[in-house]
């Protein structure tokens, strides 16, 4: 029966819009007639001239104003409830017609029927809207599995109304612990304190719960993360109606939450004539342009109005990616920056100076490096190549060049490094720290940090990953702790240090608490609806595995070397004073370095390292495949 009614929906628009006109015409004139049979009490009535000219003048005022008030442009199935009103409008203003027209034309129409045509009018073109709204509505809702909605403000009824219209969830209620909320009805739902989800659980079985709440401090929403953690089912966030209303997300983009979450960080607005100083109206290069780090520096960059970005980059296929995504803000802001391409290797000396040359390069932030610990560990020599001979070259080419800041990006496994990655990058300092001492054309600055979360080498996506499989998750080591901070943030750090740098200087990010990684990896199985599996608890979800440390793993990082520790005129920023090489000696470690790498002389190598001010302590035997292929194979 309800066929050819459901086949109509998958006609063209303007046939659908025909359609309803016709019925709401035939409707208003039932309606019309009707009214005028129920007050004089006979089925038939005789219709003049001029009952048929007053009802010609309602039929056209009445489906004007509907068309006025968008009622032939609303998809019926997705109309609700206040769409009603504008019916109600309507047919007041016809019923109002019809008495004004009667009176006009003199026609034999009883001053009641305008209020009995009003009720009938209301029925017949309400009514129709209604039933086919309740049952898309229930069609719809049929297969859509359960969720709660944690937040009654705006964020989530923006979110309820969403997910009604669409084909992924279905809400059923709302959680909020504002005890003024609590009771409400929204958009057909009610809103319920947090102490009934237990009975919620029960009674929906919803398969999330979907956190809409943006407009908290971040230590109040670390506290109710941890709060949601311990209950039985998957957490997942929606972005916050402003996102949104920029157009930076969809409000159904329901995701898992967001990293930051996990950490209760609080981030420091960047200041913006720090992040300016060396960027606007500047020619600006960016080495390992297509990584973690490297691609968010083009991001910030991007903002702050220089002439040209320069991405340099190894990697084709990243290269291609970061240049797609500038090219877009380019041409949606309508910005006036050059995007140039550059494919290469920061080994590749002249290549390296011919682009700087070219481009006129003023500010370069050198991201390019080789960062995975236990892979570095394994190539060392390839590792010293790029991590030190790279930033050597990059920095010989940017003096050459006549660039007038040139940023490392370092790490905090810099620090008392016992890796070959680290020991790289704490090499790669003192290399800058003796150009610095040897000329004043370039102002070479450092900038170390610990890991970032979302980066290549994160253990979030990891352990993400591992328990969608089901686990185990594998963590080094129960008493392991980490610094963490958020790639935006970095980014920002990074530029503003660099900004207010002299020449030769290492500046230190504050990290705010490190972060044990164990207690990460439990938090995210609770957060993703899963209990840990272990000897208190041997009917859970997820394993969680000791693997041990990595070769060259330390149990915590450290972020500074010496005892001189200042702070800057940015409160998240710190400088030390630390040991360091006159050029004239930074040569002939750098000589004896290239010796060895040349000559594959590993162990050499090694008491290169070992025997610089770099504060390298091994903890392990040498790893690397050429060394001892056979151990490695074990």
């Amino acid at each position: 029966m309800l066929q050819p009614i459901i086949s109509l929906f998958s006609a063209k628009r303007t046939t659908k819009r025909a359609v309803t006109i016709a019925y709401d015409i035939l409707a208003i004139t039932f309606a019309l007639y009707a009214a005028i049979a129920l007050r004089i009490g006979k089925l038939t009535i005789p219709l003049s001239q001029d009952e048929i000219a007053s009802f010609l003048v309602t039929i056209i005022v009445t489906i004007a104003i509907f068309a006025k008030l968008g009622l032939y442009r609303a998809v019926l199935r997705y109309m609700i409830v206040p769409a009603l009103g504008h019916i109600v409008l309507a047919v007041v203003a016809s019923a109002l017609a019809l008495a004004i027209s009667g009176f006009y034309f003199h026609s034999y129409i009883h001053r009641s029927v305008p209020a009995i045509y009003t009720g009938l009018a209301v029925i017949l073109l309400g009514s129709p809207r209604i039933l086919i709204r309740m049952y898309f509505d229930r069609h719809y809702r049929r297969g859509k599995p359960n969720v709660l909605i944690y937040g009654g403000g705006a964020t989530g009824r923006e979110l309820a109304y969403a997910l009604k219209q669409g084909s992924e969830y279905h809400p059923v209620a709302f959680i909020d612990d504002d005890k003024h909320k609590v009771g409400n009805i929204i958009y057909g739902l009610r809103v319920y304190d947090s102490t009934k989800f237990e009975q919620l659980n029960g009674l929906y079985q919803p398969v999330k719960l979907l956190l809409a709440i943006n407009n908290i401090s971040k230590g109040e929403r670390l506290r109710l993360v941890d709060k949601l953690s311990h209950w039985p089912i998957g957490i997942k966030s929606v972005p916050s109606v402003e996102d949104v209303a920029l157009g930076r997300a969809n409000l159904t983009e329901i995701k898992d939450l967001d990293i930051a979450d996990l950490l209760g960080r609080d981030t420091v607005i960047p200041q913006e004539n720090l992040m300016r100083n060396a960027i606007e109206n500047k020619s600006v290069m960016i080495t390992g342009a297509g990584g973690s780090i490297g691609s968010e520096l083009c991001r910030q960059i991007i903002s702050r109005n220089p002439t040209t970005i320069v991405l340099f980059e190894l990697n084709e296929y990243n290269l291609y990616n970061i240049e797609k995504e500038l090219l877009q803000i380019v041409r949606f802001k309508n910005l006036k920056i050059r995007i140039i391409a550059a494919l290469g290797s920061v080994q590749n000396k002249n290549r390296v100076e011919s682009i700087m040359t070219s481009y006129k390069v003023s500010t370069i932030y050198h991201a390019a490096a080789y960062k995975h610990v236990p892979i570095v560990e394994h190539n060392m020599i390839e590792g010293i190549r790029n991590n030190v001979f790279g930033t050597l070259f990059t920095a010989q080419a940017a003096i050459k060049a006549g660039v007038e800041n040139f940023v490392l990006i370092s790490t905090d496994k810099a620090v008392r490094p016992t890796n070959i990655m680290g020991a790289s990058k704490r090499m790669a300092e003192l290399v800058l720290q003796s150009l610095a001492e040897d000329q004043t054309k370039t102002n070479f600055t450092m900038v170390r940090f610990g890991n970032v979360l979302g980066s290549s080498g994160s253990v979030v996506p990891l352990f993400r990953e591992q328990i969608k499989q089901g686990g185990p998750v594998t963590v080094t080591h129960p008493d392991i702790i980490r610094y963490f901070m958020l790639i935006p943030e970095a980014a920002q750090l990074v530029i503003q240090a660099g900004s207010i740098g002299n020449n030769g200087q290492v500046f230190v990010l504050d990290m705010g608490e490190p972060v044990k990684i164990l207690d990460l990896a439990k938090r995210m199985v609770h957060l993703m609806g899963m209990s840990e599996k272990c000897s208190e608890n041997t009917e859970g979800d997820i394993e969680i595995k000791f693997t041990g440390l990595r070769p060259g793993e330390k149990l915590y990082e450290e972020l500074l070397i010496g005892e001189n520790v200042t702070g800057t005129e940015h409160p998240k920023i710190m400088t030390a004073i630390e040991d360091k090489l006159s050029w004239a000696e930074m040569e002939i470690v750098l000589q004896n370095l290239d010796h060895c790498c040349h000559t594959f002389d590993i162990e050499s190598l090694r008491n290169i390292l070992l025997t610089t001010p770099t504060g390298y302590i091994p903890q392990c035997e040498i790893k690397d495949l050429l060394y001892n292929p056979a151990l490695n194979a074990q």
